[in-house]
């Protein structure tokens, strides 16, 4: 080779150049041999230029022939520098423009076995390096493009395909056990021979994304939302810009996705998905079940989001949330106007729970311990209840192994008793003395005729309320968690693998569930065994009844003592009816404008035995 052709090849770009002019015979240009180009290609591929070095891995990433390489060089210098375009619109006057069209690449480069066949179904196609122009023309006539995106990301610089996205995963904190562990997860997929699939099964989607870009980082990458593409789509670009493609699966119980192959694409791939579903893919496939830090763990992400180390504490111990609605609350507690930290900890803590908040009623009612009116008995029980949830974190330690070993923090309760008897009262005071949000089941909304849909929909609740760490309470939960009957036809069938499912669902629900029922006996015998506590709230007593009057008429009355003791013992109504007679009566005074009096009373009391479909008893004359 002689030096000066060896000199004034430095770049791919250069060498390209060189054989367009030399096609076109310009005056002065020298005709360049087959070797001596072929050694300059050979060259460069082992020390390329700064500006070419991406391409130059790509295509040995690739294993992208001379010829493909070639071309794409020849695509970035149209689409970069316009004194190139222009040579290249001379070059194939008058047919082509500033684009080189197929076939004058392939007459071009055809010493480097390239030809219009190789264009169309080579590796440079396949990966989104180079594509064809929608000329309505043969193919040697059509041009040869390379995609914005490519040119960006092989001169520096970086633009999203379309339907794509960085991922804008918000700031949270970490824990160090998940970050050691998404280090491991990541040289797991580094030592993974060809294309490897690692699931994140998370509750909360912003502690995945928080994830999924530690893992990136920790093999050298960044994360793409692939949105509804496939990295098959865009091999080349992901490979140019260092990117890790990441894919979201949404899936409920029963139900499968599976992931198409990745064609050339060889690296690593990340699923977010929730904690039901199969996903299926014709490569290895590694998940990933991301567990709530320990209670040591969550006061430093505490500490982090600006508590000091007592109520972080205290805020670790009631809570038991992982590192992303941690750090969501520490972004609404950024946002809360009191100086007291614990204050604004509660405050942010009652101001929502994100997807919870579309998928079950969140409830405000504010009941103090006075409000209930039980029997003592009852009142020890959920007491305990009580000890029970702020405990949970720490129960199993220093106890046996066999218990270790299936222990679940979560807590599940049945409140059981005749409509009115308190329960509802119950789980809301209950909540209030954990520091938890309560939010009510619709169970309505949660029943479907079409199969599978019921289980999907309490499936995303409690993973829902499972990352916000809420009391999630069911009314008339038997509705839901029925006895399995026997097997007549097909609808018992799907009807009891509906329950075998839910009883199998709340078993593993690392929560608080508080389920209400007015008869225990509607309940299917295997789910007792699932309940880590069972209360009944008995019809109240006289002297109970006696407190319920007092409690829900107040001090502003003309009932008189009298006139309660013989409600007492005359009317055999729960709370729950109390409550309705006196709202009936305090309408009555109210329309009058005088004070509430026992002929008031006596008149909603009928009117209410008349709604049971019952007589009235016979009450003292006003």
């Amino acid at each position: 080779m002689n030096a000066p052709f060896q000199g004034a090849m430095s770049s791919l770009r250069a060498l390209t150049l060189a054989l367009v002019r030399d096609a076109c015979r310009e005056r002065g240009s020298p005709a360049l041999a087959r070797d001596e180009s072929a050694g300059v290609l050979g060259r460069l591929r082992l020390a390329p230029p700064e500006s070419e070095a991406v391409l130059v891995e790509v295509a040995a990433r690739f294993r992208l022939t001379d010829g493909e390489l070639l071309a794409a060089a020849l695509c970035l210098g149209a689409e970069t520098d316009p004194s190139v375009a222009r040579l290249i619109a001379a070059a194939q006057t008058p047919v082509g423009g500033s684009r080189p069209l197929a076939g004058f690449a392939a007459t071009l480069f055809a010493d480097f076995g390239l030809d219009c066949v190789v264009l169309l179904s080579g590796t440079a196609r396949r990966i989104g390096l180079l594509r064809f122009g929608g000329e309505d023309a043969p193919l040697t006539e059509r041009s040869l493009q390379m995609p914005p995106e490519i040119v960006a990301a092989l001169s520096g610089g970086r633009l999203e395909p379309e339907g794509v996205e960085m991922l804008a995963a918000p700031p949270t904190a970490l824990p160090g056990s998940l970050l050691a562990e998404a280090g491991k997860r990541a040289a797991s997929l580094a030592g993974a021979h060809g294309p490897s699939i690692l699931i994140l099964r998370s509750p909360c989607a912003r502690e995945g994304e928080a994830l999924a870009a530690a893992v990136a980082a920790a093999l050298g990458l960044v994360c793409a939302d692939m949105g509804d593409k496939h990295p098959a789509d865009h091999c080349g670009w992901l490979a140019a810009t260092g990117s890790l493609p990441l894919l979201r699966r949404s899936l409920g119980p029963g139900e499968r996705s599976r992931i198409d192959p990745p064609g050339a694409y060889e690296g690593p791939i990340i699923v977010l998905a929730g904690s039901e579903g199969l996903i299926e893919a014709p490569m290895p496939i590694h998940e990933w079940h991301v567990a709530i830090p320990g209670e040591e763990e969550r006061s430093d992400l505490w500490q982090a989001a600006g508590l000091d180390r007592t109520e972080a504490e205290r805020a670790a111990r009631t809570y038991r949330q992982g590192a992303g609605r941690i750090a969501e609350i520490a972004e609404r507690m950024r946002a809360c106007d009191s100086a007291d930290p614990g204050q604004r900890l509660a405050d942010a803590v009652d101001s929502g729970a994100g997807q919870l908040d579309m998928l079950a009623r969140r409830s405000r009612a504010r009941v103090e311990r006075q409000d209930l009116v039980i029997p003592a008995e009852l009142g020890d029980a959920l007491d305990l209840l009580v000890d029970r949830i702020r405990l949970r974190n720490r129960l199993a330690d220093d106890l046996g192994s066999a218990l270790k070993a299936r222990y679940r923090p979560g807590v599940r309760a049945l409140f059981t008793g005749e409509s009115g008897t308190g329960k509802t009262l119950a789980a809301h005071w209950l909540a209030r003395r954990t520091g938890l949000p309560i939010y009510r089941v619709d169970l309505a909304s949660m029943t479907s005729k079409w199969i599978g849909e019921t289980e999907k929909n309490l499936s995303a609740v409690l993973d829902a309320a499972q990352h916000a760490d809420v009391v999630l309470f069911f009314d008339e939960a038997d509705s839901l968690f029925g006895a399995r009957t026997d097997v007549g036809d097909s609808n018992d069938r799907f009807a009891n693998a509906q329950t075998n499912y839910l009883l199998q669902r709340i078993e593993e629900f690392d929560g608080v569930a508080i389920l209400a029922t007015n008869s225990r006996d509607r309940f299917d015998p295997a789910f007792v065994r699932r309940l880590d506590s069972i209360l009944e709230f008995p019809m109240p007593d006289a002297a109970a009844r006696r407190a319920l009057w007092h409690a829900h008429l107040g001090s502003s009355h003309e009932v008189g003592e009298e006139g309660i003791d013989a409600l007492s013992v005359a009317v055999d109504l729960a709370g729950g009816h109390i409550r309705n007679i006196t709202l009936s009566a305090s309408v009555r005074a109210r329309r009058e404008r005088r004070p509430l009096g026992l002929c008031d009373v006596a008149a909603a009391t009928c009117e209410e035995y008349a709604k049971l479909g019952r007589s009235p008893p016979a009450l003292p004359e006003c």
